[in-house]
Parts: structure tokens; sequence; C-alpha cells
């Protein structure tokens, strides 16, 4: 038995009208896909299969939440999961994925495993960076990324400088204004 056969659609068996399946991802999902990415998962998705006279329209929604590390501070960071993917298949003479909208399988295929589908649809919807909100990350290690900085070698280290200072200052506390910009305050536009 294979990692993913609970995903295999049995589309050739489906009659005509509306069928939902449901799913669950955990952390051995993602283990599977080889995403080491993800620490953990709980993510549930609802699949709406609507078969009409030969072509199946496959609506995908997958919500819940992963766990990843957080890039700036590596503690656990919960991310929620809220997607949906769309796509339209129907049986032809040979594969076919060259459309966003359709896939064409072969004749010869009684199943569609949608493991992969799934996967892209959850792995998509995680942001690149993954970070904390300002002022939420793990205090000592902040502490100790402003203790070891270096000298900013060009503006997008110096970008990461400011925020691991803002980090500290986060928390409702008022935030000064940027001097170079008090001057415009001054400035009448009313002439």
């Amino acid at each position: 038995m294979g990692k993913f056969t609970e995903f295999n659609l049995p589309l050739k068996s489906l009659s005509d009208g509306e069928h939902i399946f449901e799913y669950h991802l955990g952390r051995q999902f993602f283990a599977n896909m080889e995403n080491e990415d993800v620490r953990d998962a709980d993510l549930d998705v609802r699949l709406i299969v609507k078969v009409r006279g030969g072509k199946y329209d496959l609506q995908f929604h997958v919500g819940g939440e992963v766990v990843t590390l957080c890039d700036r501070c590596l503690d656990d960071l919960h991310l929620p999961i809220d997607a949906n993917y769309h796509i339209m298949v129907e049986y032809g003479d040979d594969y076919n994925d060259e459309s966003d909208d359709l896939l064409v399988i072969p004749q010869s295929d009684n199943n569609l495993n949608v493991a992969y589908m799934i996967y892209d649809t959850a792995a998509l919807a995680i942001p690149i960076k993954h970070v904390h909100p300002m002022g939420k990350c793990n205090r000592q290690m902040t502490a100790l990324l402003r203790k070891h900085r270096t000298r900013p070698a060009d503006e997008d280290a110096e970008l990461e400088n400011d925020l691991i200072d803002e980090m500290d200052t986060m928390g409702g506390q008022d935030q000064p204004t940027d001097p170079r910009w008090d001057g415009l305050k001054d400035v009448n536009t009313d002439e």
C-alpha cells in the first residue's frame, strides 16, 4: 500500500452529480511529501467533485494550521491556512497538464490521485518568509541577534537591523517619527 493511496479518486466509478471527499492532513503527510519546513499540521481538506457527462469539476478547500520555524527567532510559528483550488478533469488520449484549468488524463486511468494537488494548494498558502509579527519573537533570541549583529553591508542588512531594534520597542508604545519627514509637516499646500 502506497503513501498516498487514500487520495485516489475512483473517477470512472463516480455517477453524475456531486460527490464529497474529506481528508485530514497531519505532520506525516508533509513528511511523505519530503517537506521539512512544515513541522506539524492540522489541516482539513474538503473536495467536491461534480460529474457531468464525463467531465469532472474538482473544487478543493484546505483549511487549518501548519507549524513552521520562525526565520528570525527559530521558535515555532503557527500559520493559518485557508486556500481554494479548482480544476476540470476529463479523459483523453494522452496525459496533458499544460493548462492551469484543465487536466486531461488517459482513458486507461480508472483513478486520479489528488495528493499532489492538495499538497500544492496547502504549500502555496504558506508564506515564503516565516516570521512572527513584530514584537512576538523570542526576546532572548532578539537580544542575541542585536548583540551579534555586524555592521550592515547593504540596505537589506540595515533594514534587518532596524527590524531587530523595532522588535524590542513594539508593544503599544508610541514610536518617534522619522526626522527626515518632520520638515514636511510645515509645508503649506493651500497656496
